[in-house]
């Protein structure tokens, strides 16, 4: 591309004027000003101490897009004085110009467009000498020929140019005014020598900088590292957990920490089984020295068979591989006895704290509360049934071990400690002053009977609860093994019997329910009836076509009249209100192994069974399944289930949950179970009725009496299976109490009664239930 003149005009066209300056002349005015461009030399050694022109300063100052209208042609041209910028307050001579005969372009060599912030000045020659790029040396500008040579005889000219921005005046940076436009000083030849400046070494980078830099990589720095102690202190990886388990399960002694066993507590608190504070005796078996000897010396005192602790404590392989550390040979010991063998100071034996089960009441509640192992694992009754509860989450502690002394872990060495988890504390229903009561007059009319097994129940009718439930003969829970099975079982719960004469009132409810009957009906019996080759007969024989009233059937238990009222119903109705009433299925209310009875379907019956059925013969039912069917007649007709569970205890922050609530469901409407309510009060209260031994002075109790026989691997024993089941206070009944007896002969009324009698008594005057208002109905036998 030719070189151009400096008075062509740029490619882009003349540059609009923005405004207007003192220093730039208007046009047409001739008046000479003086210049603060950068035209002559003069202006020329007014650059900044860092050796830019004011049009380079200007340039850094503005938008990259400002430069977009500059002639990239046209690079600045800074001039040294003497190879060095003038100093800040050093004056500036403007040399005189000089006259200029001739002027001829200077050689331009084509270069490459300059960034709009370039900050490389070039030096352009007038000579036939190419433009060569200046070189920047700590902040001054020195052009690579030694020398500018001008002669008088061939003027020179020295422009110094600097890119236009948007046609935009440039500010000087003396006057703060805008510059004027580019002009050129021409003059004589003058030979000016230009120094040779040494080049300095590159300036440093910022100081403050690079100590901020240095700042954030020292704290990186001891963030890594402190984020990799953490881990491998803190959160080492399951592998590395496994490889260092490997390196030392040769030196690693592994000890159960048993959960402290949640307690049961009767409804108002009372304590009846907890742990208390014991011993546990433990081995290392690669430490101890005479494994025949040192069970020699223990057996006697922990109880164990010198046959079983030698195996312990001689030296074998876990069952998950790896030598054996650590093995129980007893638990629950004394802490007498702990303290004894810990004297003894044998090679290998380790004397720990541990606990034990302790009933403080000894037998109350025993057949219901059951007992624990040596492990204080549950093996029989609520025990066992809610072990998962009370038991807990057993700790353990992982550790590595020196030599001679399993008690001391290696200082430093490997531990792993996992805390153990309460168990959670049950509170029963149960209340321990009526329990008490209750068991105690069981076992007296039992003994006074010579009962083979008894068992009584006592609900709330309301609620459902199970205020006590006892059995005899009873044990003492501290010493379960002195008892044996059948001992232990709960009998209310367990025992399978035919209810006999009390699941008659189950065949009045539902008779009245349908609308059969009322409590006002009268029916004509005989004083036997047969059915399927079978004789049901009564035990108050009546003549042939003798009419009574419904209380009257009920005050002498009449077979005949029962099965006469069933036969209305027929065996559907029979059967699906057997099932409203709870027979069949088993109550749940919290006893492990508790029986669900059996009831004969419809298509089972037999050419007997629509006389047995009806007075409790051929029907299979525990007691506590009695006791809930007649809490249903006491309280309005409303099933509930009966429940031995009142709450839960966590045994790690003491939360107490409520139990459930109980299921229930509608048998009869309230109109009829007060009317059966009150025709049965005619079995305590009417001369000759079968359970006149059962009435409480003071109150009016309705109940039914019953007789029937028990049921032992199929066949039926010689032995009389008699009951009472009633309620008080009969016009609204408060506690619904069932007896039954397993006594060589006798019948409900006889063996049931009397002990109903006291125990609902003591119960009304326990629980200040005020005496009946009204004096019991009399009701005749016949109409």
């Amino acid at each position: 591309m030719p070189p151009r003149a400096d008075d062509t005009p740029p490619r882009r066209g003349a540059q609009p004027r923005r405004g207007t300056s003192r220093d730039v002349p208007a046009e047409g005015d001739e008046t000479p000003k003086p210049s603060r461009g950068f035209g002559g030399i003069g202006d020329a050694r007014a650059y900044t101490p860092r050796g830019r022109t004011v049009a380079e300063r200007d340039q850094r100052t503005r938008s990259p897009r400002a430069g977009r209208t500059t002639d990239p042609f046209r690079p600045a041209l800074q001039v040294l004085d003497g190879g060095q910028p003038p100093r800040r307050g050093r004056p500036v001579t403007e040399e005189p110009p000089a006259e200029k005969p001739t002027a001829r372009p200077a050689k331009r060599t084509p270069e490459k467009k300059q960034p709009p912030r370039s900050r490389r000045p070039e030096i352009e020659d007038d000579e036939d000498d190419e433009v060569r790029p200046a070189r920047r040396t700590g902040g001054r500008v020195v052009a690579d020929r030694e020398r500018v040579r001008t002669t008088a005889s061939k003027p020179a000219r020295t422009t110094a140019t600097r890119p236009a921005r948007s046609g935009r005046p440039t500010a000087s940076p003396r006057t703060g005014k805008a510059a004027g436009p580019r002009r050129t000083v021409s003059g004589p030849r003058v030979e000016r020598a230009v120094r040779a400046v040494s080049a300095e070494p590159p300036k440093l980078a910022n100081s403050t900088r690079r100590l901020r830099v240095g700042a954030v990589l020292a704290l990186s720095l001891f963030v890594m590292i402190g984020i990799r102690l953490v881990v491998l202190q803190v959160a080492s990886s399951p592998e590395d957990a496994q490889m260092l388990m490997d390196l030392r399960k040769d030196r690693l002694a592994e000890v159960t920490l048993p959960a402290p066993r949640g307690s049961i507590l009767d409804r108002d608190g009372s304590v009846l089984a907890h742990s208390v504070e014991a011993r546990f005796i433990g081995a290392d078996p690669g430490l101890v020295k005479d494994p025949a000897q040192t069970a020699a010396i223990l057996s006697p005192m922990i109880g164990v068979p010198q046959s079983k602790l030698i195996p312990l404590m001689t030296p074998h392989e876990r069952p998950g591989g790896g030598e054996s550390r650590f093995e129980f040979l007893a638990q629950g010991v004394d802490i007498s006895t702990g303290d004894r063998i810990a004297a003894m100071k044998l090679d290998g034996i380790v004397v720990k704290e541990d606990e034990r089960r302790d009933v403080p009441n000894a037998n109350l509640a025993a057949n219901l509360i059951g007992w624990t192992g040596s492990d204080n694992s549950g093996l029989e009754g609520l025990e066992a049934r809610y072990d998962s509860l009370l038991r807990g989450t057993d700790g353990e502690r992982v550790f590595e071990i020196g030599k001679g002394d399993l008690n001391k872990p290696i200082p430093g060495g490997y531990e792993k400690y996992t805390e153990p988890q309460p168990g959670t504390s049950l509170q029963l229903t149960i209340d321990g002053d009526l329990q008490y009561e209750v068991q105690r007059i069981l076992g007296e009319q039992g003994k006074r009977t010579k009962a083979m097994m008894a068992a009584a129940v006592v609900l709330d009718v309301k609620t459902g609860e199970v205020l006590a439930q006892a059995s005899y003969p009873t044990y003492n829970a501290a010493k379960p093994l002195d008892a044996t099975p059948t001992e232990r079982e709960d009998a209310a719960s367990s025992v399978v019997a035919d209810p006999g004469s009390v699941h008659k009132a189950f065949i009045f409810g539902a008779a009245m329910q349908e609308g059969l009957i009322d409590k006002n009906s009268t029916l004509a019996i005989g004083p036997a009836l047969e059915r399927g080759g079978y004789r049901f007969q009564d035990s108050h024989q009546q003549d042939k076509g003798t009419l009574m009233t419904m209380p009257g059937l009920l005050a002498y238990s009449s077979n005949v009249g029962t099965i006469l009222i069933a036969d209305k119903l027929g065996k559907q109705k029979v059967y699906e209100y057997q099932q409203k009433f709870g027979l069949g299925k088993a109550t749940n209310e919290g006893m492990p192994g508790e029986a669900e009875g059996k009831l004969l379907t419809p298509d089972e019956w037999s050419g007997s069974a629509s006389g047995s059925v009806p007075i409790g013969m051929s029907v299979d039912a525990t007691l506590i399944q009695m006791a809930a069917g007649y809490a249903a007649i006491a309280n309005n007709g409303t099933y509930i289930q009966p429940h031995l569970i009142k709450s839960m205890i966590s045994g790690r922050d003491g939360e107490v949950t409520a139990a459930g609530k109980p299921a229930s469901h509608k048998v009869l409407d309230p109109g009829v179970a007060s009317d059966l309510r009150e025709m049965m009060e005619s079995v305590v209260d009417n001369d000759g009725a079968t359970g006149t031994q059962a009435a409480v002075s003071g109150y009016r109790v309705a109940g039914k009496t019953g007789t029937g026989k028990r049921l032992i691997d199929g066949q039926y024993t010689s032995a009389n299976y008699g009951s009472f089941i009633g309620m008080a206070p009969a016009e609204n009944p408060r506690y619904v109490i069932a007896v039954s007896a397993d006594v060589p002969k006798g019948t409900g009324g006889d063996v049931a009664a009397p002990a109903f009698s006291e125990m609902m008594s003591f119960a009304l005057l326990h629980y200040r239930v005020p005496p009946s208002s009204t004096p019991a109905p009399k009701f005749k036998i016949h109409p």
